[in-house]
């Protein structure tokens, strides 16, 4: 079963956009990090039993400054929280779903990841994350 995690807004100016959100939710982020591997900073908000997580490029080069250059702001990926990451990904995988990522990797707050292609899910990218067991 799937959990909704967060929803992944992509923004151009992080701090603006945090502003705007400390207005909206009347809170502040409860998490931020820069996520070298792809290139962003993130800010999440905790909105009931999820967030809300601001997605900012530090990199012209990066995924998210593309999506910006193609589409503009505005929401980028729904992430759904799984129990075993590997497992789901091979479910999905005999569902047909097509994966962005063969393998998980290492994304925010310290979760294992991976995509789920908007081709297979009319449109949407689908992220699906795991916590690490440490």
């Amino acid at each position: 079963m799937l959990t909704l995690d967060h929803i992944g807004i992509a923004v151009e100016d992080l701090e603006k956009a945090i502003a705007l959100y400390e207005n909206l939710l009347d809170s502040y982020p409860v998490h931020r990090e820069f996520v070298e591997s792809q290139q962003v900073e993130v800010a999440f908000f905790r909105t009931g039993s999820s967030h809300i997580e601001l997605i900012a490029p530090t990199h012209q080069d990066s995924a998210i400054a593309q999506f910006l250059k193609r589409k503009g702001p505005g929401m980028h990926h729904v992430a759904y929280l799984v129990d075993d990451l590997e497992e789901s990904m091979q479910e999905m995988e005999k569902k047909g779903f097509k994966l962005i990522d063969k393998r998980p990797r290492l994304g925010a707050q310290n979760k294992l990841i991976c995509f789920i292609h908007p081709k297979s899910t009319q449109s949407v990218l689908i992220e699906l994350c795991q916590y690490q067991v440490h």
